[in-house]
């Protein structure tokens, strides 16, 4: 595999992990400004942004979809292969921080 896929996989995932983690703590002081329970609105927020830190980790939808096309119609199965890797990292990065974010609230976030 190319070098330039491992350093893509591992940008997409910590910035999903980055976006999930900030997303969540900063969103918690909004919540805690308002008088509700912070906790409480880390587990409501990290529910809700999951699927938008995996599309801001890949770069957009467009990308993605421009990609497997290419690999469909054009027969680049490598541009298929890198983009599905890429959505894994991804996903691995979101997972990592419901992790992180669970160990932090001492719920179980699913």
């Amino acid at each position: 595999m190319e070098e330039r896929v491992i350093i893509s996989m591992m940008h997409c995932y910590f910035i999903a992990l980055g976006v999930m983690i900030g997303g969540c703590f900063i969103g918690s002081i909004g919540a805690f400004a308002t008088g509700e329970p912070p906790l409480t609105a880390i587990k409501r927020i990290s529910s809700g942004i999951r699927i938008w830190a995996i599309i801001a980790a890949i770069g957009g939808t467009f990308d993605a979809i421009t990609n497997f096309e290419k690999g469909i119609y054009q027969g680049a199965t490598f541009d298929v292969i890198k983009q599905i890797l890429i959505i894994i990292a991804a996903m691995g990065g979101v997972k990592t921080a419901l992790l992180i974010i669970g160990w932090f609230i001492q719920e179980d976030v699913s």
